[in-house]
């Protein structure tokens, strides 16, 4: 199961798993029909469901679904994530608040409803999509990056809270990918801050060639 699966990163997460075997869920606020036709014609099964992960009905219904469709759900991938930009003195509340609770509460509920699943079974695989900016707070609004901080921190939680199931917990933060949301920026921007992360990447790269 991938959030946010229809496009971007977890467009190229659902290809990737169903060049595999794997069967695939894909939930998204918008329509994954067309990833879902790319996955059948890698010969796995997949199953698209349009939900809003930070609705907790929304979100069991996904998982119901899911376990209606395919009997049972091994892995899950938390990978839906907006961005709303403003400084910290122009963001508005409700900008504010949808990116915590797309990013951040919708990997709790996620992985609330999942993992009760997955315990039953005593087996299960939850990766996180985090992001650089956890850490790195340049040219990055505060609502994302303190919705990507509290998903690492969600992740070791639930990595301690399900091992004991058999249940294993990881989070993933990439650095810069060219989705969608990455040039929902203005257009000199965006490419201004794929070009910053280009040089760093370079650098980072001459470094480790020194060691």
């Amino acid at each position: 199961m991938i959030t946010g699966g229809a496009r971007g990163i977890g467009k190229q997460i659902a290809l990737t798993f169903g060049k595999e075997g794997v069967d695939i869920v894909i939930g998204d606020i918008i329509d994954g029909t067309s990833v879902v036709q790319e996955v059948k014609h890698l010969t796995s099964e997949a199953l698209a469901v349009v939900i809003n992960v930070a609705v907790k009905e929304e979100v069991e219904r996904l998982i119901n679904r899911a376990v209606d469709y395919f009997g049972r759900i091994d892995i899950l991938v938390n990978n839906a994530g907006i961005t709303r930009r403003a400084s910290v003195l122009e963001m508005t509340e409700p900008d504010w608040s949808t990116v915590l609770d797309v990013n951040l509460k919708g990997v709790f509920l996620c992985t609330q409803a999942a993992a009760k699943h997955m315990v039953q079974r005593r087996y299960g695989k939850i990766v996180n999509i985090a992001s650089i900016a956890r850490l790195n707070a340049v040219s990055v609004p505060a609502n994302y990056c303190v919705s990507k901080a509290g998903v690492i921190q969600l992740t070791k939680v639930c990595a301690r809270e399900f091992g004991a199931y058999g249940i294993n917990v990881n989070a993933i933060a990439p650095g810069v990918v060219v989705t969608d949301m990455t040039y929902s920026r203005p257009p000199e921007e965006a490419e201004r801050f794929i070009e910053e992360r280009r040089s760093l990447a370079v650098l980072v790269e001459q470094a480790l060639l020194k060691t």
